[in-house]
């Protein structure tokens, strides 16, 4: 199959699944779909495209937070990143691990790092922090940065207020 008709595949199996689609250049293709749509997205990258993953990007942006799965068409030399948008205030979404093993890992790390909650994921524990990383405290958070920030400031200005 040709890089269109695998595009073309796609955009009919996602069909209304999809609200945006996006072709940047001819190695570069970007989806958007609702959270609720992530595993038909999935199988469908998966097991109808037969696309490798190749990892998930989690971010904080000031509209909530985005996961973005990269997806390979290798014979066709094409990465297809699909998008998906949660809202900061309830970060869930299905997780992707039994449908793909390899999602996984990264979901893990997204969990820590962000506080995405990965419904049915077969494994859910820390990978990168400590198991007694306080709850709720997600380094990649935007809120954990104005967090330190605060902190910074408080102490600075503590330590001023000894030396006067």
């Amino acid at each position: 199959m040709t890089r269109d008709e695998v595009l073309a595949m796609a955009k009919k199996n996602l069909g209304n699944t999809i609200i945006d689609f996006y072709e940047k250049s001819q190695q570069r293709v970007s989806i958007e779909v609702k959270p609720e749509d992530i595993l038909e997205t999935t199988r469908v990258m998966f097991h109808d495209l037969h696309a490798r993953f190749q990892t998930a990007s989690g971010v904080d942006t000031p509209n909530g937070i985005e996961i973005i799965y990269h997806w390979a068409l290798d014979p066709m030399n094409c990465v297809v990143n699909v998008r998906t948008k949660l809202k900061r205030e309830n970060p869930v979404i299905d997780s992707c691990a039994n449908l793909v093993k390899a999602t996984e890992w990264i979901e893990r790390e997204m969990w820590e790092m962000l506080g995405i909650e990965f419904t049915n994921h077969p494994d859910m524990k820390h990978l990168l922090l400590k198991e007694d990383w306080p709850e709720g405290k997600y380094p990649l958070r935007r809120d954990y940065f104005t967090e330190i920030e605060n902190k910074k400031t408080t102490e600075s200005e503590t330590n001023e207020a000894r030396h006067d």
